[in-house]
């Protein structure tokens, strides 16, 4: 398996986490503080784990009054299915509805990427990282999307960004493969 499969796995694992969404929070939740606290400074690739599913499961907390609860849903559950298209457009009207909701945009980001549309991820990216700079599961993304444009600079910025909020972060085990490419080792 080569690294790039491996880290679209990641992505794959990463939204398989939160196919639940629960009452209400997002990402102001003031939960997060603690939690990004313990995955950061945790021994325990276990205990991270557990950590990492907690603030999945929060992040996918819709803010409350919005009214977006059943198009993110409808939104997991076409992408669940490969509808992508339908997907799609649900994910389009959680961020039209929650612009301010990073969730919606870091859904979005991961079905726009899996549908081709690298360039819309990447903006996606950007927007859930203006709301929630600590979403490593965004930073994972981009670093996805500039292997896609051939960026092996960018994405190695990306992925170590994201390890920098989740040393424990399953799937890039192979990041020093692309730590020599950049720095024009042999592989």
């Amino acid at each position: 398996m080569t690294l790039r499969d491996q880290l679209k796995l990641l992505v794959v694992a990463a939204f398989c986490l939160g196919i639940a969404v629960p009452a209400s929070a997002d990402q102001t939740d003031p939960r997060l503080d603690a939690l990004f606290a313990e995955l950061g400074t945790t021994g325990s690739a276990e205990r991270a784990q557990a950590v990492e599913a907690r603030i999945w499961s929060i992040w996918l907390e819709p803010p409350a009054g919005v009214g977006v609860a059943d198009a993110m849903q409808r939104g997991l559950r076409m992408m669940s299915l490969g509808q992508g298209h339908d997907a799609l457009r649900a994910f389009d009207a959680v961020v039209t509805v929650a612009p301010d909701y990073a969730e919606g945009w870091n859904k979005r980001a991961t079905l726009r990427y899996a549908l081709g549309d690298l360039t819309g991820s990447a903006e996606d990216i950007q927007r859930t990282l203006v709301l929630e700079p600590r979403h490593f599961g965004a930073l994972s993304g981009l670093g996805l999307v500039r292997l896609a444009q051939d960026r092996p600079a960018d994405a190695l910025a990306a992925f170590e960004a994201a390890l920098k909020i989740h040393p424990h972060l399953p799937g890039l085990a192979n990041i020093e493969a692309l730590r020599d490419r950049v720095r024009g080792k042999p592989l």
